[in-house]
């Protein structure tokens, strides 16, 4: 069942892509702003009973409304189960901005891949060089098919039915919108939900990495992965972009002038330096990956089938 209901979400995000922000992450701010509004007097506990309301109270209902369906009708089970990944995971959520800044760059319009890669991140891109921009949108794009792809899967195969995709997503929307604030005035109220996340991610990060080592240059991607990793201090992310970047023979991360200032970054991978080549050489290194773990899936059903 979890291998068809990822192969139709697939299919079924080219033909029709998801509006993400209506249906996803406007509901979820809501809840999030909601909850913060009622819980947050900046406390530790009170931002962990407003985490577990919101991600316990909605992956439980997730299995309640599968478990009900299949006592039904299989079917109707496996629909929700297709309903629920449609929600929650998908190329879709970043792959039309990487696509457009592509395309930008190879007819050398700079401008104009600067404004897509500026709506993309939410923030000013001015003077970023046609290499940064490629490099840059490489980044964003693993860390976007870990968090949008892979982290889902992961915990979709583990746990029954949509609750592991729905857990995933609610909890990477909250470690966004509350593990990642500062300040007097928010307190601690965050701390739960980004603690939550770093173990929840703890497997996703490396079952991705692992992905794009295997179906990449496998001896960098190893190297870059244990020796690199650490230099990327952002939530673990430097397994996932470390591997990424040894698996393509590129090298990302470094310092790059944004906003007027010069952001301080370590250098991950190795090989040459990023450009537009590479751009589309990462989209064939997620598509293979995926492909990769599909297979297994598909591997482990024929398995259970025989030992059944």
């Amino acid at each position: 069942m979890s291998l068809f209901s990822l192969i139709v979400v697939l299919l079924l995000e080219q033909v029709r892509p998801l509006p993400y922000q209506q249906f996803v992450r406007g509901p979820l701010a809501q809840l999030a702003d909601f909850l913060e509004g009622h819980f947050n007097a900046g406390d530790h506990r009170q931002g962990a009973l407003a985490w577990l309301l919101a991600v316990v109270s909605l992956t439980l209902f997730s299995g309640l409304v599968f478990f009900v369906l299949y006592k039904l009708n299989p079917l109707l089970a496996w629909a929700w189960n297709v309903f629920v990944l449609y929600l929650t995971m998908g190329f879709r959520q970043f792959s039309h901005y990487y696509t457009d800044i592509q395309l930008a760059l190879r007819m050398g319009d700079v401008p104009h891949a600067r404004q897509l890669f500026a709506e993309w991140r939410g923030r000013p891109a001015d003077g970023l060089s046609s290499a940064e921009i490629a490099r840059l949108s490489i980044e964003e794009a693993l860390v976007a098919s870990h968090r949008h792809v892979f982290g889902v899967l992961v915990w979709f195969v583990l746990l029954p039915g949509p609750c592991g995709a729905v857990l995933y997503r609610v909890a990477s929307f909250l470690f966004e919108r509350w593990g990642k604030r500062q300040g007097a005035e928010f307190g601690d109220f965050g701390t739960f939900a980004q603690q939550c996340f770093v173990i929840i991610d703890w497997l996703p990060l490396r079952v991705t990495a692992a992905g794009f080592a295997i179906v990449g240059n496998f001896e960098d991607a190893i190297y870059c992965w244990r020796m690199q990793a650490d230099k990327w201090p952002d939530d673990g992310l430097g397994i996932v972009l470390a591997s990424g970047a040894g698996a393509l023979g590129v090298r990302l991360g470094m310092p790059v002038v944004e906003g007027g200032e010069v952001a301080d970054r370590a250098e991950i991978g190795t090989g040459d330096e990023a450009d537009v080549d590479f751009m589309q050489s990462a989209v064939g290194l997620v598509w293979r990956a995926l492909v990769l773990w599909l297979l297994l899936l598909l591997l482990l059903g024929l398995a259970s089938l025989v030992g059944g």
